[in-house]
């Protein structure tokens, strides 16, 4: 399925402090410009397939004037700086849930292209199946697919051991609806099984999609997000001891400083930082500037420099001391933006940088 009026951008120069990206040395607090993607995207996922490589999964780019879901997947280079293309995903998604583990690539359902609908622009539901792909020979394997009710794309995702746990998410997008789910799933890599987790943590305490997570020390944090609709947002942080499932999902003291959804971010040491987002009420693009760091420690959060490009929809991935945030959306999906005189409802962006920690 095609929607019409996209515009294709690359995102502009900010006046926040900006490095280049020949040495990639930086230093803390700041942003660092890299090689833009190859094609501008967003609402795809951004994962670490090792220590010098990043994956971008599916996600929306643009054909000619429009744009519609995809199956490409590129890999960066860290030391060179350089984008490379890699076996298409095996069916075209966006909003997929992937992890790495032990150095392959889970790719567990995501949104699809649903039945076209009159009257209705965009029609995303849930794909219930999985792959796994292995880079050492480029080949993507199908698994055992999501069970029955279970299928969603926009999940809260982490990797503990040989598991991956998926935290809520959604099974449909359109443009005036779109579900929040509770439901708390696990892939077990070892076995190729699905499984559920103890009636506590069987759910998280609210729906949730479009958030951040991470696993710290063995507490799988689902943060921030939004519960059915883009302004909906949400500031909450549950967390789950993975030792001691059957104490069920707690809500840290920790709000949010800006709740907001459709944000990215990653952990770096006991901290998860988080980034930019959508849904904001005060901003001509609807989008969020902030980058703000919650330390799991102390359950308390810290402001810092903002986004020198503000973006949503895309996924940030840690990998050293810094945040790496490939491509994404230049305003909030649907918003009329006068751009160069012209109206525009959609803004990919090919810009990537990377956030030192």
């Amino acid at each position: 399925m095609l929607v019409s009026q996209a515009i294709i951008s690359l995102a502009f120069l900010s006046l926040f402090r900006i490095s280049t990206a020949k040495s990639q040395a930086c230093k803390p607090n700041t942003w660092l410009n890299l090689a833009p993607i190859p094609t501008p995207r967003q609402e795809h996922s951004t994962i670490a397939i090792n220590d010098t490589t990043i994956a971008v999964i599916g996600g929306i780019i643009p054909i000619g004037n429009i744009f519609d879901t995809t199956d490409v997947m590129q890999f960066y280079d860290i030391p060179s700086n350089t984008w490379r293309n890699m076996a298409p995903t095996p069916y075209k998604v966006n909003h997929p849930n992937v992890a790495v583990v032990d150095g392959k690539l889970y790719l567990l359902g995501g949104l699809i292209n649903g039945p076209e609908i009159p009257n209705v622009s965009i029609n995303w539901v849930a794909s219930a199946d999985c792959y796994v792909y292995d880079p050492a020979v480029d080949v993507w394997r199908g698994l055992e697919p999501m069970p029955n009710g279970t299928e969603r794309g926009s999940a809260y995702v982490g990797v503990h051991g040989e598991m991956v746990y998926l935290a809520g998410g959604m099974t449909v997008l359109q443009p005036t609806y779109q579900d929040s789910l509770a439901m708390v799933t696990a892939f077990n890599t070892t076995s190729g099984k699905w499984q559920r987790l103890p009636p506590a943590a069987a759910d998280i305490p609210e729906g949730r999609q479009h958030g951040v997570s991470s696993i710290i020390r063995d507490t799988f944090y689902v943060i921030g997000g939004r519960w059915f609709g883009q302004m909906n947002v949400r500031g909450t942080v549950f967390k789950l001891d993975l030792n001691n499932q059957a104490a069920g999902w707690q809500t840290s003291p920790g709000y949010m400083p800006v709740p907001r959804g459709g944000l990215c971010g990653d952990a770096v040491g006991n901290k998860v930082y988080t980034f930019g987002g959508e849904g904001n009420p005060n901003s001509i693009n609807g989008l969020f500037n902030d980058t703000e760091a919650f330390d799991t420690t102390t359950q308390q959060w810290t402001k810092l420099v903002p986004m020198a490009v503000p973006r949503h929809g895309t996924h940030a991935v840690a990998v050293g001391n810094k945040v790496y945030i490939p491509g994404g959306g230049l305003q909030q999906d649907g918003k009329p933006v006068v751009i160069n005189g012209a109206v525009h409802l959609f803004n990919l962006s090919a810009h990537f940088d990377t956030y030192c920690v």
